[in-house]
């Protein structure tokens, strides 16, 4: 599912990402840990295609980063530990456009938004506004 040979990244005279090399197969949970400054979130932005590396390659699903960034893109979800939602916006519309966004077909958009808000617990918040719900709800919309 991920593979990652020798990636490097550097800004400026700052090395934040030196020969970094590894395999995650399908089904497979991993995080990464490690101190302040060690490169962890440099290496989330490669692999979700918001930057490139400097050296080396990642595949997602068998896509090049660099290469096939629209395609991995469609493949992946990066959640953030701050959501970025609309908080004026209520739970299920704002889900109907994220669904839109994301490229489900207009047919399919009902039932994967109420499959999403099944799973996250969010059917009895669906006519809230986001900025009125506690953060755990609000990262559960960002998951949806």
């Amino acid at each position: 599912m991920i593979e990652v040979e020798g990636i490097s990244r550097q800004f400026g005279s700052i090395m934040a990402l030196k020969d970094v090399s590894f395999r995650v197969e399908r089904g497979e949970v991993v995080g990464f840990l490690g101190p302040n400054g060690a490169g962890k979130t440099t290496m989330m932005r490669i692999l979700t295609c918001f930057i490139p590396p400097t050296s080396g390659a990642a595949r997602i699903s068998g896509l090049d980063v660099t290469r096939h960034s629209l395609e991995v893109r469609r493949k992946i979800g990066y959640f953030l530990e701050r959501v970025a939602l609309y908080p004026d916006m209520r739970v299920l519309p704002f889900l109907r456009f994220a669904a839109e966004v994301k490229g489900v077909a207009r047919a399919g958009i009902k039932q994967a938004v109420g499959m999403a808000m099944e799973q996250c617990g969010l059917d009895h918040v669906k006519n809230r506004i986001i900025n009125n719900l506690s953060k755990g709800y609000r990262q559960r919309v960002g998951l949806a």
